[in-house]
């Protein structure tokens, strides 16, 4: 299947982004001829999404590092702006290590012989209310490991400013108290520094860091011959005479074939925020040079490696033998139920039990994927196996906003297909269209498990601007249906597609959804 993005172009160059979706806060690193990347999951499980690559370029994604959100109880219902922030991924000591700040909880770590795991449990390093961007480095020349990390001012009242340990090369234990070895408010002009990834190179440690801002910032780099500092700054890339808003925090890597890159994000809006792929040199000074001359590249030529094929992650779902893709993540900790084993292909998705039926930014039981690209188009076949009143379920794009459109069990027996939406500051949804009666969703069709069912296939097609027109066939062709809906970000989250199935409070199983044929292109 051709993705709908490619960043190959197939003639020795790429563009960028080289993802186009929500990868946000993206590290690599570099093992053997593999490159791995990791990135920002908040509040969705699994987490911490786990991509490979041969040539940075063409990714693949292949898993998850993190099954469940701890404390497991805390990620029982949505958490969208929380959770697993701005991830490091280092290889040392003969293992994958990733480690994270969660602003509510403090920093952990994961590791891992082998990059599909097994992963280790969470492992607390570092206690306390906004801690973030955390990042380590086991320092070869001196036998020591270190860690840094920024704050969050939201939970601890501090920004703009970076703090450096010693810790043990087990990774489990910090040694000291800690020092701000970085102070953003002693920099003239730099505000908001933020997301530090360390590493060692040329005799000096180097901490590469953001500031400015995610929509308007630029990409810093600090040096020192000693860890604790003092560093001196430079910017090293920024938006200049590009369309690239805010260059932001990222990753440097050196390939086999000994050249230096740099991924990095930029945040575009409902979009999420897109990595980008830029080449990297080094002055006469001995300072990083980022992208072109410091601004961000277009179209540049590919690393220096052996031919790939072209490649994204994956987005289409046929669900075989009714399982889904790495593609998907839940909006909170999965529970048992919400996924209907059975002998056939399409995914089964028990119509959950919810007093929040009405909102689904409130429902922890949405399977998601990112927005794959700026213009594309979403469809999926849905079944409705429900006897109750009220069970629906249904294609959403949800955010801040949200709308979906689907099937609903009325009261009166039939099934039906409704559209609804919700802005910002709504409550409750409510309808985008009139709805219509299915046909052949009503009592007279008995079918498997004696529920009755309504199908419809339906989709949404997104322009530029995340603009969402939603369509249904209902079996007498398609048709478009409500207004254009303007898909919207969460906080620090792209809008996600969804897919659900609902129902109100009430005793025993409400029945289920099945979604079969999920396609985009």
């Amino acid at each position: 299947m051709t993705p709908v993005w490619t960043a190959d172009l197939g003639d020795g160059t790429y563009r960028n982004p080289v993802l186009n979706s929500d990868w946000s806060d993206p590290d690599v690193v570099a093992v053997g001829e593999d490159f791995y990347l990791t990135a920002s999951s908040f509040g969705r499980a699994p987490g911490l999404p786990l991509l490979h690559s041969r040539d940075l370029v063409n990714w693949s994604l292949i898993g998850h590092a993190l099954d469940r959100l701890e404390p497991a109880a805390d990620f029982a219902a949505p958490r969208h702006d929380r959770g697993v922030w701005a991830p490091s991924l280092r290889y040392a000591e003969g293992r994958f290590w990733i480690f994270w700040g969660d602003p509510d909880h403090g920093i952990f770590q994961i590791n891992a012989e082998r990059v599909r795991g097994p992963w280790s449990e969470p492992h607390l390093l570092k206690a306390g209310k906004g801690l973030i961007d955390a990042c380590p480095l086991w320092d070869d020349e001196t036998g020591e490991a270190y860690l840094v990390h920024a704050w969050a001012k939201s939970r601890s009242g501090v920004k703009n400013r970076l703090t450096g340990h010693r810790m043990s090369r087990d990774g489990r234990t910090l040694l000291d108290e800690g020092k701000v070895i970085v102070d953003g408010d002693r920099v003239p002009g730099w505000f908001t520094l933020e997301g530090p990834k360390l590493y060692r190179h040329g005799g000096w440690f180097w901490i590469l860091a953001p500031a400015g801002g995610v929509d308007t910032g630029w990409q810093g780099a600090f040096r020192s011959r000693d860890f604790f500092g003092p560093y001196e700054e430079k910017i090293v890339l920024a938006q200049g005479s590009t369309d690239v808003n805010g260059p932001h925090q990222g990753g440097w890597v050196r390939t086999p074939a000994g050249e230096d890159w740099f991924l990095h994000f930029q945040a575009r809006g409902a979009y999420g925020r897109v990595v980008h792929l830029q080449p990297m040199a080094w002055d006469a000074d001995g300072w990083p040079v980022l992208g072109d001359g410091g601004e961000p590249v277009l179209v540049h030529r590919k690393p220096a490696a052996a031919p790939q094929p072209v490649e994204a992650p994956a987005t289409d779902d046929a669900f075989p033998g009714g399982r889904y893709g790495r593609q998907w993540q839940w909006t909170a900790n999965q529970r048992a139920g919400w996924t209907v084993e059975h002998g056939g292909d399409g995914l089964r998705l028990a119509c959950a039990r919810s007093a929040d039926a009405h909102d689904l930014r409130l429902l922890p039981n949405v399977l998601t994927q990112r927005l794959p690209a700026e213009t594309f188009t979403a469809e999926v076949s849905l079944e409705l196996e429900s006897t109750e009143a009220g069970a629906r379920a249904g294609l959403a794009v949800l955010g801040d906003a949200f709308s979906w459109i689907g099937l609903e069990r009325g009261a009166d027996g039939e099934t039906r297909l409704v559209h609804r939406f919700a802005e910002p500051v709504a409550e409750r949804e409510r309808d985008a269209a009139h709805a219509r009666v299915v046909p052949g969703g009503g009592h007279a069709r008995v079918v498997r498990d004696a529920a009755t069912a309504g199908r419809v296939r339906l989709r949404v097609e997104v322009s530029a601007g995340a603009r969402c027109r939603f369509h249904a066939d209902i079996g007498d062709g398609w048709r478009p249906s409500g207004p254009v809906f303007v898909a919207t970000p969460w906080r620090w989250v792209g809008a996600l597609l969804g897919l659900f199935a609902v129902a109100p409070p009430g005793q025993g199983s409400a029945g289920a959804a099945v979604f079969t044929e999920f396609h985009i292109n």
